[in-house]
């Protein structure tokens, strides 16, 4: 399958990729799925039943108000997050669908998103299922889903033919696209053979779907959502929703730096002080429900905009248009990652989010820094290595402790690993490859009450008083 610089960017809000922006793309796939049968005018009702690491923590990540959301209708990339709690209480209160082209459907978010604390279902940690009844209660049709990390959504057969025809399909692809690199040994070899950028050869890639302007506008797009959110951030107060009682602490920080600098009272560590800002800024707004961009996921969604936005506001060189070239590189990065082992905390931990933000951020920022092919997956697998491990152990699964933190750390190290394969030749000991292929293997090995349950960790060691 081929994996656009906008499926790993895609626009949405928060606090999940996978526990929000996905179950509300799959009740979107649901509706879709009713308008192609012939369902009469007889009032029908739904149910949504939600397994694994979305029932553990569905409440924390708000699942099931973004499957109400998807149910009536609204979609990511055009839905207000100042009109959500109004559109969930009118549903509440009403109980019920009104769908163009549908019949009403009787939905009750109170009794008919049913949390099911057993087994997960059997493809993917992250599963849902849709169902139809009709009054007398008998089932017409469902659909299995299953949220699969960075807003992602397949149907299980979908899913049972990517796991069994993978390579059959990444061989086909081959004639598609031009670089269809599988792996980050065949894009460097490529990269060689064209003498093309990483940039370059994800850039002749995308626009055997896109044209070269609208691939140009839409990545704009993509940077300024995310430079938005960094300001928005960085200037909303308050205590952010779940119950933590969290205070946003951005602005606060954005305060003292910018009072810091003017005194020229900051010395050579600013440079980390900044980055973890801009990415908890990106990360408290998304803990708030607010717009932001999956990169690659929406928990890890503040490192590629800190490590970015630092860039463009503290390298005196900066080029303006050097997001396009940064999020092609961190998309080829990205691509890899997920189509050898996974970005979702569900499937491997955190490891497989900050970790993969990391090494996207860090491609991004070599290659704007004049970086070669071989310097850039150097600062990937540099990157990834110091994730490698790491849990996903949200505390009352709420995307805040120690996600917001996490972020800030990811930007940093990230700019690490950069610079210092920028300091190398880009020959190094362990090929990104084999990076990727440990984290699938420890994701693997990992206990699945350190996957996004919130069932260990972090997440069951907090002050309870």
């Amino acid at each position: 399958m081929f994996i656009s610089v906008f499926d790993m960017f895609k626009i949405g809000i928060g606090p999940s990729s996978s526990h929000t922006m996905g179950p509300m793309v799959a009740a979107n796939y649901f509706l879709n799925h009713l308008k192609m049968l012939e369902l009469g005018e007889q009032p029908l009702f739904i149910k949504a039943t939600l397994y694994g690491s979305l029932a553990f923590t569905g409440k924390g990540h708000a699942t099931d108000k973004a499957v109400i959301l998807g149910l009536a209708g609204f979609e990511l990339e055009t839905l207000d997050p100042s009109m959500v709690d109004e559109a969930i209480a009118e549903i509440t209160k009403s109980k019920l669908l009104k769908i163009e082209g549908l019949p009403p459907l009787s939905f009750d978010p109170n009794k008919d998103i049913i949390f099911d604390y057993s087994d997960p279902l059997p493809a993917h940690p992250n599963g849902l299922i849709f169902s139809l009844y009709n009054p007398s209660g008998i089932l017409i049709t469902d659909r299995i889903y299953y949220s699969v990390g960075g807003g992602f959504v397949l149907e299980a057969a979908e899913l049972e033919a990517q796991q069994q025809n993978h390579s059959l399909e990444m061989h086909s692809e081959k004639s598609s696209y031009p670089h269809a690199f599988k792996n980050a040994k065949e894009m460097l070899e490529m990269g060689e053979k064209s003498e093309l950028t990483i940039a370059q050869m994800k850039l002749d890639n995308e626009i055997k779907q896109h044209s070269e302007k609208e691939l140009y506008r839409k990545l704009d797009q993509i940077w300024q959502v995310m430079n938005d959110c960094i300001d928005r951030g960085m200037h909303k107060e308050g205590i952010l929703p779940g119950g933590l009682e969290v205070k946003r602490r951005a602005p606060d920080i954005y305060q003292q730096l910018k009072e810091e600098s003017k005194n020229d009272q900051i010395g050579s560590f600013s440079a980390n002080e900044w980055l973890s800002l801009y990415a908890m800024a990106v990360n408290e707004e998304n803990a708030a429900g607010g717009q932001v961009v999956t990169a690659p996921t929406n928990g890890a969604a503040g490192v590629i905009p800190a490590v970015l936005r630092y860039y463009f506001d503290h390298i005196t060189t900066a080029d303006p248009k050097a997001h396009r070239i940064f999020l092609l590189t961190a998309a080829a990065i990205g691509g890899v990652i997920k189509s050898n082992a996974s970005i979702s905390g569900a499937e491997v931990g955190c490891q497989g989010e900050v970790g993969s933000a990391a090494a996207m951020a860090a491609a991004g920022f070599c290659a704007v820094m004049g970086g070669t092919n071989e310097q850039i997956e150097n600062a990937a697998e540099i990157a990834l290595e110091h994730h490698l491990g790491m849990t996903c152990d949200p505390v009352k699964g709420l995307v805040q402790v120690p996600c917001i933190e996490r972020n800030g750390l990811g930007a940093v190290k990230a700019v690490t690993a950069a610079m210092m394969a920028l300091r190398g030749d880009g020959k190094h000991f362990m090929p990104l490859d084999n990076c990727i292929e440990t984290m699938r293997q420890t994701g693997l090995d990992m206990s699945e009450k350190y996957k996004e349950t919130s069932l260990g960790g972090l997440a069951v060691n907090y002050p309870q008083c």
